[in-house]
């Protein structure tokens, strides 16, 4: 399985929330796992203003950003560039996304073609907004959680 994590998704294999348990389920159980280059300043803004507001040690905040940055060498990471352009537009004609948002997704489905022409590999699209997870299903994927 080829696991693409939205932000909100991938900040929960590393922030304790809700939805931690199972993001981690989903990252052992993948093959390959895939974001977009937005969710590296996505996610490294959500654990800044998670050392803000909750007064995290030094050290353990230390430990979560090089634990991100080792995990991040290693994920697929989909290139924000031209060849999103009109995923982007399409997806935004038919859903109403936000713009980092439509991004993800975009690439999603730019990483799903590619990847399914190429080894018939299905991809899973994580993510825990609604809207988003709603858009990803009316593109025809399968979507954590259900």
């Amino acid at each position: 399985m080829l696991l693409y994590l939205d932000t909100s998704a991938l900040v929960n294999r590393y922030v304790r929330e809700s939805h931690s348990d199972q993001v981690l389920i989903w990252w052992r159980s993948a093959d390959y796992i895939a974001t977009s280059f937005v969710a590296y300043a996505e996610a490294l803004t959500a654990f800044h203003r998670k050392e803000r507001e909750a007064n995290v040690p030094p050290d353990l905040f230390a430990r979560l950003i090089a634990q991100f940055r080792d995990d991040w060498e290693a994920l697929i990471r989909v290139e924000v560039n031209a060849e999103l352009e009109p995923y982007v537009l399409d997806l935004l004609e038919r859903h109403p996304l936000r713009g980092f948002d439509a991004i993800h997704l975009a690439s999603a489905v730019a990483l799903h073609e590619r990847v399914h022409q190429e080894a018939k590999e299905n991809l899973v699209f994580a993510c825990f907004d609604e809207r988003l997870a709603g858009a990803a299903r009316a593109e025809g994927m399968l979507v954590y959680p259900g």
